[in-house]
């Protein structure tokens, strides 16, 4: 098997269906993984993606977390994402909290100006 030196795929997919093809011909994961500088175990995910899904398996995939999923009574134009319903919820959070704090100084303030004037303190007039 000799190995001749060529231009390697740029995009993502024609990378990884090249290292695949190569392995499915015969070299060795350890040998091709080498060369591309990825690990064994990557090559391997590749190679089992690909006999399951075809050549559409090794397609690049969006990272990070799914989407949510909006059932149908909730879609619609007027419809609020997962997140955006989250952020929502946390801002009407924060205002509440806010609100109870405020409510928590005035009734401390009320309090104390009850207990003066039951105890009969003075107010100081300024």
């Amino acid at each position: 098997m000799s190995r001749e030196k060529t231009n390697p795929p740029e995009d993502g997919t024609e990378l990884k269906l090249a290292a695949v093809r190569r392995v499915l011909a015969g070299e060795s994961v350890s040998a091709v993984a080498q060369e591309l500088g990825i690990r064994r175990k990557r090559l391997y995910v590749w190679k089992d993606r690909y006999a399951e899904l075809g050549e559409a398996g090794l397609a690049h995939r969006r990272g990070g977390r799914p989407r949510k999923i909006v059932s149908d009574d909730k879609s619609g134009p007027g419809a609020i994402s997962g997140r955006g319903e989250l952020l929502a919820a946390r801002r009407r959070i924060a205002e509440l909290e806010r609100k109870v704090g405020q409510q928590e100084l005035e009734l401390d303030f009320f309090g104390e100006a009850l207990r003066r004037t039951k105890v009969g303190g003075k107010l100081s007039a300024r």
